[in-house]
């Protein structure tokens, strides 16, 4: 709102007659200011347009206009011009008005053509400055002759005015730099972070906005993209020749041009088989060079790593587009939904995942939001927001839903957060975010950072060096090859790790054997953490809690007889990993095996693909042994670069070599593992 003082200076004229409500569409005489006027060339950075003001040209008085505008938490534009009877006398009388002056104009609808629905700031303001060009004393110069201070609005506050249309600008230093971002492929927002870091300002502190460079780029694009599409679906189409299990679908406009297009490859529909219980559709990413919405499907295998499903080209964001994407995804799998799914905020993609996959539980990518808490809160909170992210964790994790909301009314009241648009829609939408609501169901624990930080690296990959865009599918194609031989690699060098166990119980050791080192990980270190709690036998289960309280704890109920238990912590269902207090029970309960369905098919050591799980023919075999020898290959290449890594790779192999001779050599494979897991 205006200060008081700006508040009392309504209106100020040179000419009493002058003193009535100015209609902008009407035109007003005026008379000329004293010649006495002070010159405002020397005016100090605080000072207000008065009558009289002299300006050496228009655009000056523009400028001063706009800066007193910023200050006061409007901006300006010209509104309109006049001039004298007569030839040459040219212009005399110029009109800034504020950005919010005038009404929209009524548009005649063409049903021929799309109508953008986009609202209007417009509400008829009547604040302006008229500047008159005077020529009597001298060298022409400009006086302000008109000024009204007065808006009905509400004026905005300094860090919310920078975002005004008038204030955002891109230099021509900035717009080369953008464009060269825009050929090595990165995102637009990974534009933004590069350039506040290189410019040394605070996140959402640019001069201008991700929808700026987009807008920027749009008219920078010099592509056919018609002749784009085309190529597209030639190459998609050869792919298919050459590998009848590579899938694609696409739809086409009413002009018969490329609308959408979705692909997948056989290596990711094999995948899916055991991976796909639980997936990310990252949807905030772009073609840069072409504008088009990406879409990317994403899981995590048994060994913690990335792991592609599919992905999209779309022409639109909206329901009907996200809807044709999700079928032709799930005509990919088969008919197979995941358990859960992870997106960003997307109203469009929440409506089409309730409609096309109404048995997935739908949830927010916590990444994606706190990627936005700078921009939305650093500005608001300043010293605080440290303090304020690190209580939104602290409430994040959480695994009361009641505690949750009681601690979320109480950092509201303490930062004052009360009014504040992206707090409340933040708690509108807790159910898809907050883990106390989500922790009954799995998400092989892609919502922590570091798997966070793993699945964009891995969809960088996908985004680098974009050319043209038929040769897109090939990139993602070389990208999910690289990813794969990445992955044997890291599978190998994780099996051939002298496992340490740290209890020297019979559970553990039992575990070590069946589940990946990654998931063994994850599972030892709640082994280590169950020693320090205490079980107490209850009518209806077990109460288990830290040796340290007296109070509280988690209830954990067991069957023996039927293998079955679980805990009010939910964190079996959540990441598929036993927890200490059910291991705690166990324990107790002389349990030296970890029940078979507690060791899901999607952790355990299976180095084979999820189609050939239940086979045994000799081609699978010979297969087998050709990946093994290209494995061991790879292994002495990169062993032979240094003495230090022929070191450790002979250690390492003989300790291999050693509990190879130990199992049978009529091995049972997996035919006994059963996908307990899809029960969760």
């Amino acid at each position: 709102m205006m200060s008081e003082d700006a508040g009392q200076m309504l209106v100020m004229y040179d000419d009493p007659s002058d003193q009535r409500s100015l209609s902008l569409d009407e035109t007003s005489s005026t008379q000329e200011s004293p010649d006495d006027a002070r010159l405002s060339l020397e005016t100090t950075a605080d000072s207000v347009p008065y009558i009289g003001q002299r300006f050496a040209t228009h655009d000056a008085a523009y400028e001063f206009y706009s800066e007193y505008a910023k200050r006061c938490g409007f901006s300006i534009r010209r509104h309109r011009t006049e001039g004298k009877d007569g030839v040459g006398k040219g212009l005399t009388r110029r009109y800034f008005v504020c950005h919010r002056a005038g009404n929209t104009p009524v548009k005649t609808l063409n049903d021929s053509k799309p109508q953008r629905n986009r609202k209007s700031s417009r509400c008829g303001c009547q604040a302006y400055l008229r500047i008159s060009k005077v020529t009597d004393l001298g060298p022409a110069e400009w006086r302000v002759t008109g000024f009204v201070n007065h808006h009905n609005h509400e004026l905005l506050e300094p860090n919310q005015v920078r975002f005004l249309p008038a204030y955002r600008t891109i230099s021509d230093a900035d717009k080369n730099r953008i464009l060269m971002f825009a050929k090595t492929g990165i995102s637009v927002q990974q534009m933004m972070r590069l350039m506040e870091l290189e410019k040394c300002v605070e996140p959402g502190y640019l001069p201008f906005t991700e929808k700026d460079v987009r807008n920027l780029l749009q008219s920078f694009r010099k592509s056919d993209q018609e002749d784009e599409s085309i190529d597209l679906l030639r190459m998609c189409r050869n792919n298919k020749d050459k590998d009848p299990n590579f899938k694609f679908e696409y739809t086409l406009d009413s002009n018969n041009r490329l609308d959408n297009i979705a692909w997948s490859y056989a290596s990711s529909v094999q995948s899916y088989e055991i991976y796909g219980d639980a997936v990310v559709f990252d949807t905030t990413h772009r073609l840069t060079v072409f504008d088009m919405p990406l879409g990317i499907w994403v899981g995590v295998n048994n060994y913690g790593m990335p792991c592609f499903f599919g992905c999209v080209l779309l022409r639109e964001e909206n329901s009907r587009s996200f809807s044709w994407a999700l079928k032709a995804f799930l005509g990919f799998m088969n008919g197979k939904a995941p358990q859960t799914i992870l997106t960003d905020q997307n109203m469009y993609l929440k409506e089409a995942i309730a409609i096309e996959m109404p048995s997935t539980k739908h949830a927010l990518c916590i990444w994606m939001i706190v990627a936005k808490f700078p921009s939305w809160f650093n500005a608001v909170l300043g010293e605080r927001y440290n303090e304020w992210k690190a209580e939104f964790y602290r409430l994040y994790n959480l695994e009361s839903i009641e505690d949750f909301e009681l601690g979320w009314r109480d950092m509201v009241d303490f930062f004052g957060l009360h009014t504040n648009r992206h707090i409340a829609n933040l708690f509108a939408l807790r159910t898809l975010w907050a883990l106390p609501y989500l922790r009954s169901h799995f998400f092989a624990g892609m919502t922590t950072t570091g798997h966070s930080k793993a699945i964009n690296s891995f969809i960088q990959r996908f985004l680098s060096a974009q050319t043209r865009l038929a040769q897109f599918v090939e990139q993602v194609a070389v990208a999910v090859d690289f990813k794969d031989q990445a992955a044997e690699q890291q599978t190998m060098q994780q099996n051939l790790q002298n496992i340490c166990l740290k209890t020297g119980a019979p559970m553990e050791s039992h575990a070590a054997s069946v589940l990946t080192p990654f998931a063994f990980s994850k599972l030892q270190e709640q082994l280590v953490l169950a020693a320090h709690y205490a079980s107490f036998q209850m009518d209806d289960g077990f109460l288990v809690r830290h040796h340290t309280k007296l109070e509280g704890g988690w209830k954990v109920y067991w069957v023996p007889r039927e293998g079955i238990i679980s805990c009010s912590c939910h964190q079996f269902e959540f990441s598929g990993i036993l927890c200490r207090h059910a291991l705690r029970v166990l324990s107790t309960g002389n349990c030296f095996q970890i029940p078979d369905r507690y060791l899901p098919l999607r952790w355990r050591r299976i180095s084979t693909s999820p189609a050939k799980l239940h086979q045994s023919s000799s081609s699978d075999h010979m297969e087998r042994i050709q990946l093994f020898q290209s494995m061991v290959s790879t292994l002495v290449t990169e062993s032979a670069k240094s003495k230090e890594r022929l070191d450790i790779a002979t250690e390492q192999v003989s300790i291999l070599l050693s509990r190879i001779r130990e199992q049978p050599v009529a091995s049972q494979g997996a035919r006994d593992i059963s996908p307990i897991h899809r029960n969760l």
